[in-house]
C-alpha cells in the first residue's frame, strides 16, 4: 500500500500527538495491571512426563514489591527476584540458576520452568490459578490405608540398578507428609495427600521437581513410583520397618591409606588464592564443606552453618566452603556463589574448587577415596588431622534425624575446641 503525505496544520498534528501518547500511556498502564501478581495462594502444577506435578506459592507484597513463596510442608521458599522482561515475569528462583518465566492473565499464569545450568535447554511447562490452596485434590475420597511411620524403601532406575532409602511418613487424615532419607542426602519437604488408598506425594523447591505416587500392595508392603524433572522416573517399593536405617554417614567417606591431613589451595569468589596451610588456619578447629549452589541440602546445610559459625568464630573456629559448580568458568562460578554468600548471609571463605562431579572433587582433594554426595563435611582438629567426615545431609525435614545430627555437630566441635 502507497502513503501519500499531504499538507497538515501543525495543531492538529500536536493534537493528534497527545492523543497517541494518552492512548499508548492507557495501553501500557493496562498492560502493567494485568501483569500483577494477585496476593494470596496460588495452585501451580508442572507438566512434565505426561504428569501435573502441583505445588503452591503464597504471593504478597513487601517495601512496595511482589514477593512469593514456594510452600512444601513446613517449608517455605522466599522468592523476591520478580521482574518484568517485556510481556512476561521472570521469577528469580531462590539461589539457583533457574527462573520461572510466566505472563499473568488475571487469575491465571502461564510459562515455563527453565534452568540456566543445564547441559541443554531445560524448560518444564508451568500453570497457576489464583484462590485455590489445596495440592492434588479439593476433594479427596477418605483415607483407606494408613502411611504413617518408617519404611524401608528400595528405589529401581531403568536399568535395573537399586537404590536403598528410609521412607518417613506422617499422616493426619487424608493429609501427608515426609521424605525419603538416602545415603547421599534426603529429599527434603514432601507434601500431598492420601486419597482412598492411594498415596500421592509432591515438591518444588525451585531446583528440584518431585511426584511420588504409591499404592498399597498389602497391609505392609506399597509399590510405588518417582517422578522427577524432564526425564528422571524410578519405581519403589517400601516395606514397613520401625527400624529400617542406613550406613552411617560417617563411614562412607574417609582418608586413603597414608593420609591423614587435607590439602587444596583454590581462589575464593574474589580471586584470591586460599590454601587450608594459611595463618588464618593455623591452631583453629576447621569445617570444610563440599557444596553446589545447585544441591539443595547443601543449602540445608549451609542454613545451619552460616549462623552457626558467627556464633563460634571467635572461639578459634573455621569454615571453608569448597564450592563445585555446574558452570566451569571461573566468573561464572563464582557469581553463582556470591549469590548464595549473600542470600545466606555467609560469612565464611567460599571458595571456587571445580565442576560438579563427584569425580573432579575427589580428583581435587586426593587424600578422600571418593566424593560419593554434596555436601560432603570434614571435620579437622586444631593440629590439622581429619577427625571426622560426614557424607549427605539429614536436613531440617526429616524431623529427629536432624536434631541428631544438630547434637552431634555441636558437640564435636565443642570437644575439638577443648582440646589443647
Amino acid at each position: 500500500m502507497k502513503y501519500t503525505f499531504i499538507d497538515t496544520p501543525l495543531s492538529l498534528i500536536l493534537f493528534l500527538g497527545f492523543v497517541l501518547s494518552q492512548f499508548i500511556t492507557s495501553c501500557s498502564s493496562s498492560t502493567s495491571d494485568d501483569k500483577a501478581v494477585a496476593a494470596g495462594s496460588w495452585r501451580a502444577q508442572l507438566s512434565t512426563q505426561g504428569q501435573q506435578i502441583p505445588f503452591i506459592m503464597e504471593a504478597s507484597e513487601q517495601n512496595g514489591k511482589t514477593v512469593l513463596y514456594l510452600v512444601n510442608g513446613e517449608e517455605r521458599i522466599l522468592l523476591d527476584d520478580v521482574q518484568q522482561q517485556g510481556d512476561s515475569l521472570r521469577i528469580g528462583l531462590h539461589i539457583f540458576d533457574a527462573d520461572l518465566i510466566v505472563k499473568v492473565e488475571g487469575e491465571k499464569m502461564a510459562g515455563r520452568l527453565v534452568k540456566h545450568d543445564a547441559p541443554s535447554y531445560y524448560g518444564i511447562p508451568f500453570t497457576a490459578t489464583h484462590g485455590q490452596s489445596y495440592r492434588f485434590s479439593e476433594n479427596p475420597a477418605p483415607a483407606t490405608y494408613n502411611y504413617a511411620g518408617k519404611w524401608e524403601v528400595t528405589f529401581s532406575d531403568k536399568e535395573g540398578k537399586t537404590t536403598q532409602a528410609v521412607g518417613l511418613f506422617e499422616q493426619n487424615e487424608n493429609y501427608l507428609t515426609g521424605t525419603f532419607m538416602t545415603t547421599t542426602g534426603d529429599y527434603r519437604y514432601l507434601e500431598g495427600e492420601v486419597a482412598g488408598e492411594s498415596l500421592a506425594l509432591s515438591a518444588f523447591d525451585g531446583n528440584h521437581v518431585y511426584l511420588f505416587k504409591a499404592a498399597p500392595a498389602d497391609s505392609s508392603t506399597i509399590n510405588g513410583e518417582f517422578y522427577s524433572g524432564i526425564t528422571g522416573y524410578r519405581t519403589w517399593t517400601a516395606t514397613r520397618n520401625e527400624n529400617a536405617a542406613l550406613a552411617h554417614a560417617d563411614s562412607l567417606t574417609f582418608l586413603k591409606p597414608g593420609y591423614d591431613e587435607l590439602a587444596f589451595s583454590f581462589p575464593n569468589i574474589d580471586g584470591k588464592e586460599v590454601s587450608l596451610s594459611d595463618p588464618k588456619f593455623k591452631d583453629k578447629v576447621v569445617v570444610v564443606q563440599l557444596l553446589g549452589t545447585w544441591c539443595p541440602n547443601c543449602l540445608d546445610e549451609t542454613n545451619y552453618l552460616a549462623p552457626f559459625y558467627k556464633k563460634n568464630k571467635d572461639r578459634g573456629f573455621e569454615i571453608i566452603g569448597l564450592g563445585f559448580e555446574r558452570n566451569p568458568e571461573f566468573e561464572k562460578a563464582a557469581a553463582r556463589l556470591r549469590k548464595m554468600k549473600d542470600r545466606l548471609d555467609i560469612a565464611y571463605e567460599l571458595l571456587v574448587a571445580g565442576p560438579a562431579d563427584g569425580k573432579a572433587a575427589a580428583a581435587a582433594l586426593p587424600a578422600l577415596n571418593h566424593v560419593m554426595s554434596f555436601p560432603t563435611t570434614i571435620i579437622i582438629d586444631k593440629k590439622g588431622k581429619v577427625r571426622k567426615i560426614h557424607t549427605g545431609f539429614s536436613g531440617p525435614g526429616t524431623g529427629q534425624y536432624y536434631e541428631d545430627w544438630v547434637e552431634d555437630f555441636n558437640r564435636t566441635i565443642d570437644k575439638l575446641l577443648a582440646e589443647k
